[in-house]
Protein backbone atom coordinates (compact mmCIF):
# COMPACT_ATOMS: atom_id res chain seq x y z
CA UNK A 1 0.00 0.00 0.00
CA UNK A 2 1.33 2.97 -1.11
CA UNK A 3 1.66 6.27 1.73
CA UNK A 4 1.46 9.99 1.61
CA UNK A 5 2.72 12.83 3.24
CA UNK A 6 1.59 14.15 6.79
CA UNK A 7 -0.78 17.05 6.79
CA UNK A 8 0.49 20.85 7.90
CA UNK A 9 -3.32 21.18 10.27
CA UNK A 10 -1.98 20.56 13.40
CA UNK A 11 -3.54 18.32 16.24
CA UNK A 12 -4.09 21.34 18.77
CA UNK A 13 -4.19 25.23 18.92
CA UNK A 14 -3.75 27.48 21.37
CA UNK A 15 -6.95 29.59 22.21
CA UNK A 16 -7.01 33.19 24.30
CA UNK A 17 -9.02 32.42 27.88
CA UNK A 18 -9.76 33.28 31.03
CA UNK A 19 -9.71 31.13 33.75
CA UNK A 20 -12.40 31.91 36.75
CA UNK A 21 -11.15 30.34 40.15
CA UNK A 22 -11.94 30.90 43.42
CA UNK A 23 -13.54 33.92 42.03
CA UNK A 24 -10.48 35.07 40.83
CA UNK A 25 -10.28 36.04 36.82
CA UNK A 26 -6.43 34.99 35.25
CA UNK A 27 -5.88 35.59 31.62
CA UNK A 28 -4.19 33.24 29.59
CA UNK A 29 -4.36 30.64 27.12
CA UNK A 30 -5.29 26.74 27.10
CA UNK A 31 -4.37 24.21 24.32
CA UNK A 32 -7.38 22.86 22.85
CA UNK A 33 -7.91 20.06 20.40
CA UNK A 34 -8.23 20.68 16.53
CA UNK A 35 -11.47 19.35 15.00
CA UNK A 36 -11.56 19.39 11.08
CA UNK A 37 -13.61 17.92 8.57
CA UNK A 38 -11.51 14.58 6.79
CA UNK A 39 -13.48 12.45 3.88
CA UNK A 40 -12.92 9.38 3.44
CA UNK A 41 -13.10 8.03 -0.23
CA UNK A 42 -12.81 5.06 -2.06
CA UNK A 43 -12.22 4.71 -5.95
CA UNK A 44 -12.75 8.82 -6.21
CA UNK A 45 -16.09 8.63 -4.06
CA UNK A 46 -16.89 10.03 -0.68
CA UNK A 47 -18.55 7.54 1.41
CA UNK A 48 -18.22 9.80 4.56
CA UNK A 49 -16.86 12.94 6.35
CA UNK A 50 -16.40 13.03 9.65
CA UNK A 51 -15.03 15.95 12.01
CA UNK A 52 -11.83 14.15 12.92
CA UNK A 53 -8.57 15.06 15.03
CA UNK A 54 -6.16 15.89 12.18
CA UNK A 55 -3.51 13.07 13.15
CA UNK A 56 -3.17 9.07 12.28
CA UNK A 57 -5.29 9.68 8.83
CA UNK A 58 -3.52 6.83 7.41
CA UNK A 59 -5.11 4.73 10.37
CA UNK A 60 -7.84 6.34 10.57
CA UNK A 61 -8.44 5.63 6.69
CA UNK A 62 -7.78 1.78 6.86
CA UNK A 63 -9.45 1.41 10.44
CA UNK A 64 -12.37 2.57 8.71
CA UNK A 65 -12.43 0.34 6.07
CA UNK A 66 -12.00 -2.38 7.87
CA UNK A 67 -14.96 -1.64 10.80
CA UNK A 68 -17.18 -0.69 7.76
CA UNK A 69 -16.80 -3.51 5.75
CA UNK A 70 -15.60 -2.32 3.10
CA UNK A 71 -12.57 -4.56 3.41
CA UNK A 72 -11.77 -7.96 4.85
CA UNK A 73 -7.77 -7.25 5.77
CA UNK A 74 -5.44 -3.88 5.39
CA UNK A 75 -4.23 -5.45 1.94
CA UNK A 76 -7.21 -4.62 0.12
CA UNK A 77 -6.18 -0.54 0.33
CA UNK A 78 -3.32 -1.01 -2.33
CA UNK A 79 -2.84 2.93 -2.49
CA UNK A 80 -3.86 5.55 0.29
CA UNK A 81 -3.24 9.08 0.06
CA UNK A 82 -3.97 12.09 1.56
CA UNK A 83 -5.08 14.95 0.06
CA UNK A 84 -4.76 18.24 2.09
CA UNK A 85 -8.17 20.94 1.40
CA UNK A 86 -8.33 24.13 2.73
CA UNK A 87 -10.12 23.44 5.92
CA UNK A 88 -9.28 19.16 6.13
CA UNK A 89 -8.25 16.34 4.31
CA UNK A 90 -9.60 13.92 2.00
CA UNK A 91 -8.07 10.57 2.91
CA UNK A 92 -8.30 8.39 -0.56
CA UNK A 93 -7.94 5.58 -1.30
CA UNK A 94 -7.88 3.08 -4.23
CA UNK A 95 -8.90 -1.14 -3.86
CA UNK A 96 -8.12 -3.79 -5.06
CA UNK A 97 -10.21 -4.43 -8.26
CA UNK A 98 -12.42 -7.47 -6.74
CA UNK A 99 -13.19 -5.14 -3.57
CA UNK A 100 -13.63 -2.24 -5.38
CA UNK A 101 -16.34 -3.68 -7.08
CA UNK A 102 -17.70 -5.33 -4.10
CA UNK A 103 -17.91 -2.18 -2.45
CA UNK A 104 -19.10 -0.15 -5.41
CA UNK A 105 -22.40 -2.43 -5.37
CA UNK A 106 -23.75 -1.43 -2.13
CA UNK A 107 -22.33 2.05 -2.11
CA UNK A 108 -23.97 4.54 -0.06
CA UNK A 109 -23.81 8.18 1.14
CA UNK A 110 -23.30 8.60 4.68
CA UNK A 111 -22.12 11.37 6.70
CA UNK A 112 -21.21 11.43 10.45
CA UNK A 113 -20.48 13.90 12.54
CA UNK A 114 -18.61 13.81 16.06
CA UNK A 115 -20.94 11.48 18.26
CA UNK A 116 -22.58 9.82 15.50
CA UNK A 117 -21.92 6.30 14.81
CA UNK A 118 -24.96 5.08 12.56
CA UNK A 119 -25.38 8.33 10.45
CA UNK A 120 -26.61 7.48 6.91
CA UNK A 121 -27.63 3.37 7.17
CA UNK A 122 -30.60 3.35 5.24
CA UNK A 123 -32.08 0.67 7.08
CA UNK A 124 -32.78 -1.38 10.33
CA UNK A 125 -31.10 -4.38 8.79
CA UNK A 126 -28.27 -2.10 8.15
CA UNK A 127 -28.51 -0.87 11.37
CA UNK A 128 -28.20 -3.46 13.86
CA UNK A 129 -25.93 -5.78 11.22
CA UNK A 130 -25.52 -9.15 11.57
CA UNK A 131 -21.48 -10.00 13.05
CA UNK A 132 -18.68 -12.29 12.12
CA UNK A 133 -18.24 -15.13 14.30
CA UNK A 134 -15.04 -15.11 17.34
CA UNK A 135 -11.87 -16.42 16.76
CA UNK A 136 -10.98 -19.25 17.56
CA UNK A 137 -8.37 -17.36 20.06
CA UNK A 138 -9.15 -17.47 23.69
CA UNK A 139 -8.15 -14.85 25.94
CA UNK A 140 -8.29 -14.84 29.85
CA UNK A 141 -7.58 -11.83 31.69
CA UNK A 142 -7.47 -11.12 35.58
CA UNK A 143 -9.29 -8.16 37.24
CA UNK A 144 -5.76 -7.41 37.67
CA UNK A 145 -5.00 -6.65 34.04
CA UNK A 146 -8.44 -4.51 33.71
CA UNK A 147 -7.34 -2.29 36.10
CA UNK A 148 -3.90 -2.13 34.64
CA UNK A 149 -5.44 -1.66 31.30
CA UNK A 150 -7.39 1.58 31.89
CA UNK A 151 -4.59 2.72 33.96
CA UNK A 152 -2.04 2.51 31.35
CA UNK A 153 -4.56 3.85 28.18
CA UNK A 154 -4.29 7.05 30.57
CA UNK A 155 -0.96 7.42 31.26
CA UNK A 156 -0.39 7.02 27.41
CA UNK A 157 -3.40 9.69 26.78
CA UNK A 158 -0.64 12.83 25.08
CA UNK A 159 -3.14 14.49 23.58
CA UNK A 160 -5.86 14.53 26.43
CA UNK A 161 -2.90 15.25 28.89
CA UNK A 162 -2.51 18.93 26.77
CA UNK A 163 -6.20 19.47 26.05
CA UNK A 164 -8.33 17.06 28.40
CA UNK A 165 -10.64 17.27 25.62
CA UNK A 166 -10.34 13.68 23.34
CA UNK A 167 -11.23 10.67 23.34
CA UNK A 168 -9.13 7.47 23.32
CA UNK A 169 -8.96 3.62 22.76
CA UNK A 170 -5.83 1.53 23.46
CA UNK A 171 -5.00 -2.16 22.84
CA UNK A 172 -4.10 -4.38 25.41
CA UNK A 173 -1.90 -7.62 26.00
CA UNK A 174 -1.66 -9.44 28.95
CA UNK A 175 2.13 -9.65 30.21
CA UNK A 176 2.77 -6.54 27.34
CA UNK A 177 0.85 -4.08 28.33
CA UNK A 178 -0.75 -1.15 26.30
CA UNK A 179 0.93 -1.82 23.14
CA UNK A 180 -1.02 0.83 20.55
CA UNK A 181 -2.87 3.67 21.61
CA UNK A 182 -4.75 6.38 19.66
CA UNK A 183 -6.59 9.48 20.18
CA UNK A 184 -9.65 11.59 18.41
CA UNK A 185 -12.13 14.16 19.46
CA UNK A 186 -15.01 11.52 18.33
CA UNK A 187 -15.03 8.29 20.04
CA UNK A 188 -15.46 6.30 16.97
CA UNK A 189 -12.94 7.94 15.15
CA UNK A 190 -10.17 6.89 17.94
CA UNK A 191 -11.62 3.59 17.78
CA UNK A 192 -10.89 3.35 13.83
CA UNK A 193 -7.88 4.52 14.11
CA UNK A 194 -7.15 2.01 16.61
CA UNK A 195 -8.13 -0.41 14.39
CA UNK A 196 -6.37 1.11 11.57
CA UNK A 197 -3.04 1.36 13.57
CA UNK A 198 -3.27 -2.60 14.67
CA UNK A 199 -4.13 -3.93 11.16
CA UNK A 200 -1.58 -2.17 9.35
CA UNK A 201 1.32 -3.37 12.56
CA UNK A 202 -0.02 -6.98 12.25
CA UNK A 203 -1.41 -7.25 15.55
CA UNK A 204 -3.92 -9.98 16.58
CA UNK A 205 -6.22 -7.97 18.56
CA UNK A 206 -7.55 -11.42 19.51
CA UNK A 207 -5.00 -11.47 21.79
CA UNK A 208 -5.69 -8.93 23.76
CA UNK A 209 -8.48 -6.45 24.59
CA UNK A 210 -9.50 -3.09 23.32
CA UNK A 211 -9.65 -0.35 26.02
CA UNK A 212 -11.93 2.57 25.54
CA UNK A 213 -12.40 6.17 27.04
CA UNK A 214 -16.48 6.51 26.33
CA UNK A 215 -19.61 4.93 26.77
CA UNK A 216 -20.57 1.78 24.93
CA UNK A 217 -23.01 2.29 22.41
CA UNK A 218 -23.97 -0.86 20.01
CA UNK A 219 -22.09 0.64 16.90
CA UNK A 220 -18.71 0.56 19.23
CA UNK A 221 -19.32 -3.15 19.66
CA UNK A 222 -20.04 -3.59 16.31
CA UNK A 223 -16.41 -2.41 15.63
CA UNK A 224 -14.55 -3.92 18.11
CA UNK A 225 -16.10 -7.54 17.48
CA UNK A 226 -15.42 -7.11 13.44
CA UNK A 227 -12.13 -6.35 14.78
CA UNK A 228 -11.90 -9.49 16.41
CA UNK A 229 -11.04 -9.14 20.03
CA UNK A 230 -12.64 -11.04 22.53
CA UNK A 231 -12.69 -8.92 25.21
CA UNK A 232 -13.91 -4.49 25.37
CA UNK A 233 -13.53 -2.61 28.56
CA UNK A 234 -14.93 1.11 28.84
CA UNK A 235 -14.45 3.62 31.03
CA UNK A 236 -17.94 4.35 31.26
CA UNK A 237 -21.98 2.70 30.86
CA UNK A 238 -22.64 0.10 28.07
CA UNK A 239 -26.40 1.11 26.48
CA UNK A 240 -28.53 -1.71 26.60
CA UNK A 241 -28.96 -3.02 22.44
CA UNK A 242 -24.82 -2.98 23.35
CA UNK A 243 -24.73 -5.76 26.13
CA UNK A 244 -27.78 -7.47 23.94
CA UNK A 245 -25.33 -7.10 21.56
CA UNK A 246 -22.21 -8.27 22.85
CA UNK A 247 -23.72 -10.94 24.40
CA UNK A 248 -24.95 -12.45 20.90
CA UNK A 249 -21.41 -11.96 19.31
CA UNK A 250 -19.83 -13.82 22.41
CA UNK A 251 -17.89 -10.61 23.23
CA UNK A 252 -16.99 -10.17 26.70
CA UNK A 253 -17.92 -6.44 27.51
CA UNK A 254 -16.24 -4.54 30.97
CA UNK A 255 -17.67 -1.27 31.73
CA UNK A 256 -17.79 1.24 34.32
CA UNK A 257 -13.89 0.59 34.96
CA UNK A 258 -13.24 3.14 36.87
CA UNK A 259 -9.89 2.72 39.68
CA UNK A 260 -10.22 -0.81 40.94
CA UNK A 261 -13.46 -1.24 40.53
CA UNK A 262 -15.71 -2.37 37.21
CA UNK A 263 -18.69 -4.16 36.22
CA UNK A 264 -18.90 -7.16 33.55
CA UNK A 265 -21.96 -7.99 31.53
CA UNK A 266 -21.28 -10.30 29.33
CA UNK A 267 -18.94 -13.68 29.03
CA UNK A 268 -17.86 -13.46 32.35
CA UNK A 269 -15.52 -16.79 31.49
CA UNK A 270 -12.43 -14.75 30.20
CA UNK A 271 -12.44 -12.60 33.60
CA UNK A 272 -10.07 -15.03 35.72
CA UNK A 273 -11.55 -14.31 39.36
CA UNK A 274 -13.46 -11.82 41.34
CA UNK A 275 -16.88 -12.25 39.31
CA UNK A 276 -19.81 -13.28 40.18
CA UNK A 277 -21.26 -16.68 38.07
CA UNK A 278 -24.73 -15.33 37.64
CA UNK A 279 -23.59 -12.72 34.83
CA UNK A 280 -25.06 -13.72 31.79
Amino acid sequence: MAGSRPGTIPSTNRAKRIAVRAGVDTPGHRDLPEEVPVALSFGGTTQAVMMATPSDLEDFGIGFALSEAIVHSAADVIELEIVEADQGFDVQMRLADQVQTAFAARRRKMAGPVGCGLCGIESIDEALRALPARSAVELELTPGDVREAVRALSMQQKLRAETGAVHAAGFYRPDEGMLCVREDVGRHNALDKLIGAMARNGQNSAEGAIVITSRVSVDMVQKAVIAGTGVLIAVSAPTALAVRTAEAAGLTLVAIARGADFEVFTRPNRISKGVESDVA
